[in-house]
């Protein structure tokens, strides 16, 4: 039996059930839910590390608490060092822990350990318009409420992650990879 089974995550997602290990799908989806930020690596455009892969924190969002869309989603500014190597390569890999929420503390997992799950995500950001941009804007205003007051002299934009390749290490094994389509299919519940 595996260790995550049934038990109980309180976070940024709220109350809900952590997903067996081995329904990769669902533990993807579950993670990409429960996780407020994530690294975003890009290859930079920046000297001295131009052509080489750069890392950043951002804070994203799949959705409301309740609405859980799979789409990582994140509000950017042309302004930010990684949204400048974006603008040369859209190209991007998104990391998400549960070592971001209380859970792996709560169970001792050291952040590396495969028992405190993580998702690593590729594929390229794009800017979101329309009824997407205003689904992105609730998903992140509802987890992060202090961007509705961030400066607006900065051209905030919303951006998602369009998710190609996923890869999920959830327990020990090795890392295993989900498509997207599995991905979209599974529910985090």
């Amino acid at each position: 039996m595996w260790l995550l089974w049934g038990v109980l995550l309180a976070g940024a997602a709220g109350a809900l059930r952590v997903p067996p290990a081995e329904e990769t799908a669902r533990m993807a989806r579950f993670v990409a839910h429960a996780c407020d930020w994530g690294a975003l690596a890009t290859i930079s455009t920046h000297d001295p590390v131009r052509g080489q892969p750069f890392a950043n924190v951002f804070s994203i969002s799949d959705g409301e608490v309740s609405n859980s869309s799979g789409v990582p989603y994140l509000y950017l500014t042309t302004m930010e060092i990684s949204v400048k190597d974006l603008q040369v390569n859209g190209n991007a890999s998104l990391t998400l822990s549960l070592a971001q929420t209380s859970y792996c503390k709560e169970k001792s997992y050291d952040p590396q350990s495969p028992l405190c799950a993580r998702v690593i995500f590729y594929g390229v950001v794009e800017k979101v318009a329309g009824i997407e941009a205003d689904f992105a804007k609730r998903a992140l205003f509802s987890r992060h409420p202090e961007m509705q007051d961030w400066p607006p002299g900065h051209n905030w934009f919303f951006a998602k992650l369009n998710i190609a390749n996923i890869w999920v290490l959830s327990h020990f094994g090795g890392i295993e990879m989900v498509t997207p389509e599995d991905y979209f299919k599974a529910t985090p519940y």
